[in-house]
């Protein structure tokens, strides 16, 4: 709904919700149409999930709002977050353990773009975005995101920007530990010490002098950058898609000619190009110290607990491997 319509909200407005076949229920919110309408717009309703429903009523209580009064604000935004900041920065937001609120303007263009970029940023962003906007389907979120043109496309194309510059960011960091002795480790991790080897060996021959150390840094960085373009990011690993044919997600798919990992059928722990960091411990010690808990269970059954000792090993060789790489070689 668009916020002229929210406005026209009022305490009547949930309707008494209607019983469909099969037991269901739908509710309906009676309201204004008021964009492309005459003034004063015309009466409409809206389909709508109960959490939303719900928070009709709920508002209509909080404001204490009479007959034909709305229930929601017609606040700019930037108010109603001065409110909000104002609150969790006090001792009773302190109290709570929320985290402070820096200061400075907002505004909800601000706020849209930057959970955008932030779910770009995130393994899987495309169907975190199409579960927060609540899209039937992927489909409909890529469709959305990727609408040629205006404001959506100028968003796609920062999306995109953004996830570069991450992955560019992620693997100066790989780097740079590389370099302080902190190795990477996993099947892949070879291959990714041979890259950056690569890197140095470039870099030596072409030496800078003191006057064009800043042509050296911008080298630096288009090397990296050739290296983050195969960088698929997967919550305990990072996956390194410089070879289909290498790739164990394709292989247990049946799918050797695609150009993108299966972040769901990822095993990072025997795939030839994974690698594990320090980033990465503490996914892969909570997994091994989940397991110990079902393992030491003695109502968990027996046949469960023959499955889930692989697991179990698994996950503790890869905490050891990681630990191994960061201390064996100087790191803390």
């Amino acid at each position: 709904m668009r916020a002229s319509e929210l406005v026209e909200l009022t305490v009547d407005s949930p309707l008494p919700p209607t019983t469909v076949a099969g037991g269901t229920q739908r509710f309906r919110l009676g309201g204004k149409l008021i964009k492309g309408q005459d003034l004063g717009g015309v009466d409409e309703q809206w389909v709508v999930l109960e959490p939303a429903y719900r928070a009709v009523q709920l508002a209509a209580r909080l404001t204490r709002a009479s007959t034909g009064q709305s229930v929601f604000s017609t606040s700019p935004m930037d108010h109603a977050y001065r409110w909000l900041r104002d609150w969790v920065n006090s001792p009773a937001g302190q109290r709570l353990g929320l985290a402070h609120i820096p200061a400075g303007p907002v505004t909800g263009r601000m706020i849209r773009r930057t959970i955008a970029l932030l779910l770009a940023q995130r393994p899987g962003g495309l169907l975190a975005a199409k579960i927060q906007l609540k899209h039937v389907s992927v489909v409909t979120t890529e469709g959305y995101a990727a609408r040629p043109g205006g404001s959506q496309g100028t968003l796609l194309a920062e999306m995109r920007k953004a996830e570069k510059d991450h992955h560019l960011d992620l693997t100066a960091a790989a780097y740079s530990d590389y370099r302080q002795g902190r190795l990477p480790s996993g099947a892949g991790a070879r291959d990714l010490i041979t890259a950056f080897e690569h890197i140095d060996k470039e870099l030596a021959q072409n030496s800078p002098g003191p006057a064009s150390v800043l042509d050296s840094d911008r080298r630096l960085e288009n090397l990296l950058r050739q290296q983050s373009r195969h960088l698929h990011l997967q919550t305990a690993n990072y996956c390194w898609f410089r070879d289909p044919s290498k790739a164990l997600c394709l292989k247990l798919a049946g799918t050797p000619g695609a150009d993108r990992p299966l972040a769901g059928m990822c095993d990072s722990a025997r795939c030839s190009q994974a690698t594990h960091h320090p980033c990465h411990l503490p996914v892969w010690e909570s997994q091994a110290a989940n397991s110990r808990v079902f393992l030491e269970n003695p109502r968990f059954p027996k046949g469960e607990k023959v499955r889930l000792m692989p697991e179990l090993e698994r996950a503790q060789r890869v905490v050891d491997e990681i630990i191994k790489a960061n201390t064996a070689h100087g790191g803390e």
